[in-house]
């Protein structure tokens, strides 16, 4: 991974708003492809077990391989539009390729259309996204986008499993009795890769949602790996989760490389799908060279703290990405371990600002 074009100062810590409500099955829609067989089954399982409803699902026929070309994204765009109502609000896309078309990430385009401009220099600045830190709950209603996720594992019995992980996180954590849960922030030697961890919370406890903050070497985790991780970040090529690593249900997982998102094996990276089968729920990795810029990865404090008040794994990764044109979002989206299960979306409206970490 070359340095960012234009490297400058690392972004200042956010101000993250203040949450009410998040996505609920019924606004999620699904997409399934006829002509994939892992497609159609991880599809159906993930209908079952979130209870969608058949308006809620669109059968489309795709290429099963790594990249697809505007041309194709934009029929597929136009059928999710032609399908949905105004009531979805996200996406799940219950395949493992196509991840990309061309340089941009299938979710990006998928989410907010195709970026050419971000090919012809594929490590120079990004368009920003609607979505970026923004209190709604309601994302196509408010600001007429509907972030996406794919439904991507390295097999179908790992996407079951995923899928499983997901609904069973629901309203788990942040309450009274609730079982305490970490968040690792861990640095690396890797210079070009550890940019990140200037914006990485201070270690501790975090208010009453009984989760406490680790940011140290990626050696203290194997040493003492404490409660279950809900999220862990690292900057790395590639990365072996220590074997004592237990998963809280809905864990966050990422790493800043550049080719995490290259889900076909020719990276020679670790990828999102590697999270996957390693127990968290969601991850997130780039599917072209990106460089290190900062806005083209989760913020580390952004994503934590809407997990925290409740959102979606979709929400929280999307709004933690200021440059998304090239990052892929895998895993299941309507995790909520913070978040009752049974809570109604609202409009967040005007409020208060939770001060950052």
């Amino acid at each position: 991974m070359p340095p960012a074009s234009s490297p400058g100062q690392p972004a200042p810590a956010v101000a993250v708003p203040r949450i009410s409500g998040r996505l609920q099955a019924a606004q999620i829609g699904l997409v399934i492809n006829d002509d994939d067989a892992y497609s159609v089954a991880v599809g159906e399982h993930y209908q079952r077990q979130r209870g969608l409803a058949p308006a809620q699902v669109l059968h489309v026929r795709l290429p099963v391989r790594a990249r697809l070309e505007p041309a194709q994204a934009e029929t597929l765009r136009a059928r999710i539009a032609g399908h949905f109502g105004p009531n979805i609000q996200a996406l799940a896309l219950a395949w493992r390729q196509p991840f990309a078309v061309q340089c941009n990430s299938i979710t990006s385009v998928v989410t907010l259309g195709f970026r050419p401009a971000q090919c012809e220099s594929t490590c120079g600045k990004g368009e920003p996204s609607p979505l970026f830190n923004q209190p709604t709950v309601t994302p196509f209603t408010d600001l007429g986008v509907r972030p996406s996720m794919l439904l991507a594992a390295p097999d179908e019995a790992a996407a079951r499993a995923m899928i499983d992980r997901g609904v069973a996180a629901d309203g788990t954590l942040g309450r009274r009795f609730a079982p305490a849960v970490s968040a690792w922030y861990l640095q690396t030697t890797d210079a070009a890769r550890n940019v990140r961890s200037a914006l990485y919370p201070r270690p501790g406890p975090v208010g009453q949602t009984g989760l406490t903050v680790h940011n140290g070497p990626e050696a203290a985790l194997a040493r003492q790996p404490g409660d279950p991780a809900v999220l862990l970040q690292i900057g790395a090529v590639r990365w072996q989760p220590p074997a004592s690593l237990r998963w809280a249900h809905g864990a966050l997982a990422d790493h800043l490389t550049s080719f995490g998102g290259v889900l076909d094996g020719t990276s020679g990276q670790f990828t999102a799908t590697d999270w996957i089968a390693a127990g968290a729920t969601a991850s997130h990795g780039t599917v072209s060279e990106p460089c290190n810029h900062l806005q083209k990865f989760p913020h580390p404090q952004v994503v934590l703290l809407h997990y925290l008040q409740g959102a979606t794994a979709i929400e929280a990764y999307w709004k933690s990405v200021f440059w998304p044109a090239q990052s892929l979002f895998v895993g299941e989206p309507l995790a909520a371990p913070f978040g009752p299960p049974s809570l109604a979306a609202r409009p967040a409206g005007q409020t208060p600002i939770i001060a950052p970490l």
